[in-house]
């Protein structure tokens, strides 16, 4: 590293990308990250710490392209001052093979740190615009209202003008939202808004919007909600408005998700999580459980096949489950019970019946799960998880509890983040 100019300034060699996408490296004084730079690179940055801002790039990497938003950070000519970027992506900048390659290495690095080898599967990635879901901040700036995400690291908020990698209907949607959510801002404070691209429009939930809301403003909204399009408006996840029950496609069924409520971030990434729990199952499976089943995801194509048992303690998801469930046909059966998996998990002799289960929970995992699964006598298991680390962790609880891990498929569900969704399989 070479020190110059201001005595923060330095000259670095970026050797690696980092957990985060953010550009490493080594110094006689420890890692410094640096966001926007790429492995190969000489980048010139303002240095605090163990982070550095990109001021410009020296030296660009043969694996730099141009970011497909104007939004994002980096720009590719390295004569010229890098952005700061709004907080959604990471990784523009990065061409598609270095990208999936790096994204890969998530994955194989937490199972190697275990002790698990495992080669895997083509990486499935879903499309620009695919994203159908987000959770936005909206922010008073002046008269104007602001909506978007803040900048990685900061309070500072980007308003979004163009997305690639929302969908459009959304990114459609941001003006009139803007207007709508106004007179519900103040100067002080941040609020958030949810809003789901379903199958038959467009659902807004806004956190904190009812405290602030009038009879008289709550019909003003309910008449924009109207005007723009959205098929249903919630405040702090109570309806306002409402001209048609959203719905998502999980397998066969039509399920109406309560406002704000978790789902896949992209309805192509859920399909193809489920066609892989469905490939899963032995020729002669008859039952299967769906642990931390949401509203369903996996549960309806399970039970296209077999008998499913789905688990969860979010009561309003698996009220939705079971309300798709009664509007649906041709599936085998399908019983539902609301139970908190990480303080009750499921014991050995309640995995008895079970041909096969499939967990997908947050970014925490599986932990006490995982244990019971590795002294029970469930043939397969399906693991699917938003966290290398923790996917990781419970893997190596299987494997030593006898299982054989028999492929790991990364899904790309959040384009251009350091997120990365994995299925793992794994037989006794």
């Amino acid at each position: 590293m070479v020190r110059h100019g201001m005595g923060n300034s330095a000259t670095l060699t970026i050797e690696r990308l980092g957990a985060l996408g953010d550009g490493v490296a080594e110094t006689g004084d420890g890692a410094v990250f640096v966001p926007f730079a790429l492995p190969g690179e000489t980048v010139e940055a303002v240095v605090e710490g163990d982070r550095g801002r990109l001021i410009r790039v020296v030296d660009a990497a043969a694996s730099r392209v141009a970011p497909l938003c104007k939004h994002f950070g980096p720009v590719a000519a390295a004569e010229k001052s890098a952005g700061v970027g709004c907080g959604g992506c990471a990784l523009q900048h990065l061409g598609q093979a270095a990208y999936r390659a790096w994204k890969s290495a998530l994955i194989t690095q937490a199972l190697a740190a275990r002790g698990i080898q495992c080669d895997l599967a083509p990486m499935i990635s879903v499309g620009l615009g695919d994203r159908r879901r987000a959770v936005l901040t909206a922010r008073r700036s002046g008269k104007a209202v602001d909506i978007g995400f803040h900048v990685a690291g900061t309070h500072d908020l980007i308003d979004l003008e163009v997305c690639p990698v929302l969908s459009p209907g959304i990114v459609s949607l941001l003006p009139g939202l803007r207007k709508l959510i106004g007179p519900l801002i103040d100067d002080r404070a941040e609020m958030r808004l949810s809003v789901l691209h379903a199958e038959n429009g467009l659902d807004v939930d806004i956190a904190g919007g009812a405290q602030r809301s009038s009879p008289k403003l709550r019909g003003s909204l309910a008449e924009q909600a109207a005007s723009l399009g959205i098929v249903r408006l919630s405040l702090d996840g109570d309806p306002l408005y409402q001209v048609v029950r959203p719905f998502i496609r999980c397998g066969a069924a039509e399920v109406v998700p309560p406002p704000a409520g978790f789902l896949q971030a992209s309805s192509q990434a859920e399909a193809a999580i489920a066609g892989i729990a469905v490939g899963a199952l032995g020729r002669r499976a008859k039952q299967a459980a769906d642990l931390f089943c949401g509203v369903g995801a996996f549960t309806f194509a399970l039970a296209s096949k077999v008998k499913v048992v789905a688990m969860d303690s979010d009561v309003a998801a698996i009220e939705a489950l079971e309300d798709g469930n009664r509007r649906t046909q041709g599936v085998r059966g399908i019983e539902t019970r609301r139970r908190d998996l990480f303080q009750e998990p499921l014991s050995r002799k309640e995995l008895e019946p079970f041909d096969l289960v499939v967990f997908d929970p947050p970014r925490a995992g599986a932990r006490a799960q995982a244990e019971m699964l590795a002294k029970s006598k469930v043939p397969t298991v399906v693991a699917v998880s938003c966290n290398p680390a923790t996917l990781a962790r419970d893997l190596g609880i299987l494997v030593d509890g006898g299982y054989r891990l028999e492929a790991v498929t990364p899904v790309d569900q959040f384009l251009y983040t350091a997120h990365v969704e994995a299925v793992a399989v794994l037989r006794r």
